[in-house]
């Protein structure tokens, strides 16, 4: 293990990350969302096949035990990517950062009722806290569907942004069912593949001609996409997955910059405060999901003959 190095990885992919959301968002007011996630997906393939065929997993990243499992998968993760996306030409850019850190804390959930996994007192009280946080940030939105129109459009935003982390969840529990049997190389690959695919459903909805900077910056979206995609899957290769994650967060604070810089938003007191609730619930439940990863391998580790 090289933690320091695990911890880079994750940093470089947040930031590739959070770039890649700032030029779809630049291109929000032309380029409709279903566009944007077919130049994301596309232009990431080619990073993905190269490292791929680097790490010598290109046989393995083509080979499917469950081909459905892999187009639900593909399903779900598309409508979050769109959500997302969507959202961005309506929200400033560190409200949707804050409102997708809803995404873990459904992840507890979902995997509760879908996977019968046991969530105790603790962690049912982070997401709580967590939740509390959400409707903060919301507050300000919901209330302004009394407004003007722009004001309604920004309510709605908010909740496309929210059912896209519903998606990403339910996205989440899919790819933790597909570990028992498919390789995390073919998860990537095909997700990449299958996303590209369900875009191009959104063709009769009113796709654009871009303009060569808009087509330079949709380009440069899948491709940066692709190497956070390699970062992020790296990183857990460098240290334990409840190390890193916590950098995730980091996003907020990439958000805020490049938003009050290149988009001139200012994020309120409030939204800081509901980020702050949803960002301290996920470490909570990041912090007790490796608790209790130590108490299962010390439990398993006492079972095995000798132990």
């Amino acid at each position: 293990m090289q933690p320091l190095r695990g911890i880079a990885y994750k940093l470089i992919a947040v930031m590739c990350f959070i770039t890649m959301q700032s030029l779809v968002k630049w291109v929000s007011t032309d380029v409709p969302a279903g566009e944007s996630v077919f130049f994301r997906s596309l232009f990431a393939l080619p990073i993905i096949i190269g490292w791929l065929a680097m790490r010598g997993d290109l046989r393995t990243g083509l080979k499917v035990a469950r081909p459905m499992a892999h187009v639900w998968r593909g399903f779900i993760g598309t409508c979050a990517m769109g959500s997302m996306f969507a959202g961005l030409a309506f929200l400033p850019l560190p409200e949707v950062t804050a409102l997708t850190y809803a995404m873990p804390l459904l992840v507890v959930i979902f995997a509760a009722m879908f996977l019968d996994e046991r969530v105790g007192v603790f962690r049912l009280g982070a997401v709580a806290l967590g939740l509390i946080g959400v409707l903060i940030v919301l507050a300000p939105r919901v209330t302004a569907l009394e407004g003007d129109t722009v004001r309604t459009m920004e309510a709605v935003g908010a909740v496309i942004v929210l059912l896209g982390a519903v998606c990403g969840a339910l996205a989440q529990i899919f790819i933790r069912k597909m570990v028992q049997t498919e390789e995390v190389s073919a998860i990537v690959f095909w997700f990449s593949c299958t996303s590209t695919g369900m875009a191009l459903l959104t063709l009769p909805f009113g796709w654009v001609m871009p303009t060569p900077m808009q087509f330079v910056a949709l380009v440069i979206t899948g491709v940066i996409g692709g190497i956070g995609q390699i970062f992020l899957t790296s990183s857990y290769r460098f240290a334990d997955a409840s190390l890193v994650a916590p950098f995730d967060y980091a996003s907020m604070l990439f958000a805020i910059v490049i938003g009050y810089f290149i988009f001139a938003e200012v994020p309120t007191g409030q939204m800081l405060f509901g980020a702050s609730l949803i960002i301290l619930a996920g470490i909570i439940i990041i912090l007790r999901e490796r608790q209790l990863g130590i108490q299962r391998e010390k439990a398993r580790q006492a079972k095995l003959p000798g132990g």
